[in-house]
């Protein structure tokens, strides 16, 4: 199994996806965010948190790579 990454707002759970893309372009759905039409960059709401389904079944909150 590889990780999975979704949404989370403050009243909806996104479904999770098998990339980081996929779940971006999704984020309307559930009202997390949108993806930019000109730019292509994603716009998380205020209060949105990524999270990763890791491969041993832990979920944790996404850290972006520094």
């Amino acid at each position: 199994m590889r990780k999975l990454y979704r949404f989370v707002t403050a009243h909806r759970v996104g479904k999770w996806y098998p990339d980081l893309m996929q779940a971006k372009a999704q984020a309307y759905r559930i009202v997390a965010g949108f993806m930019a039409q000109r730019s292509g960059e994603f716009c998380a709401y205020l209060g949105t948190r990524l999270e990763v389904l890791l491969p041993d079944g832990r979920i944790q909150p996404f850290q972006a790579a520094t």
